[in-house]
């Protein structure tokens, strides 16, 4: 079983160091870490009275591990989730917020355990998805990992300027998909025709 400190260690290094990609709505961004949930902890690094991106460029990557084990596991009681489940949720929340949490919701109710779809973690949902976790701890796993990647080729689907995230220039997958894959048995990945012809509408 991870560690907390390992799975938070994992996602600040998948995430990367400074970015500020107008294409991205998160804005500024390091280790994961963006502009907005700065602004939202008042984090001032470089103490001059504002949170800009002098302070997102500041940010070193204990001070995000440490945001992220509060702010994004903790807080939102993914800590309280089936273990099996855990770091695809984290993961997920990091880069997607309450969706992430939606996208368990949903599934679970497709597996018809009823649960509300509301983006928070409650006694319900804990209940649900340990529910889930016990009957069949793989399948939801993976389950959850497809959700994951559908969801972002969908938001792809919606919008074009987010396309380069799913998709690379040549054509193969893009960050958001091998990301989501990387918590999916290998058996579930899709082949390079697959993923091609999923996107192939996008021209």
């Amino acid at each position: 079983m991870q560690r907390i400190t390992d799975i938070a260690n994992e996602i600040v290094a998948r995430e990367g160091g400074y970015v500020n990609d107008p294409d991205d709505p998160g804005g500024a961004t390091k280790y994961g870490v963006t502009i907005h949930t700065m602004r939202r902890l008042g984090l001032d690094l470089n103490g001059d009275g504002k949170v800009d991106a002098a302070d997102v460029q500041r940010l070193d990557r204990t001070q995000a591990v440490a945001i992220f084990i509060e702010h994004y596991l903790q807080r939102p009681r993914i800590d309280r989730l089936p273990q099996v489940i855990q770091a695809s949720v984290f993961d997920m929340y990091v880069n997607a917020g309450a969706q992430a949490v939606r996208i368990l919701q949903r599934l679970l109710v497709e597996m018809r355990i009823p649960v509300s779809v509301d983006g928070v973690i409650g006694p319900q949902t804990i209940a649900a998805a340990t529910r889930a976790a016990n009957s069949a701890p793989d399948h939801l796993a993976d389950a959850y990992g497809i959700a994951r990647r559908n969801y972002y080729y969908a938001l792809a689907d919606r919008r074009p300027a987010s396309r380069k995230y799913a998709r690379r220039r040549n054509g193969g997958k893009g960050g958001w998909i091998t990301r989501a894959e990387e918590f999916i048995s290998p058996r579930y990945h899709l082949t390079a025709a697959q993923h091609q012809q999923r996107t192939a509408s996008w021209g």
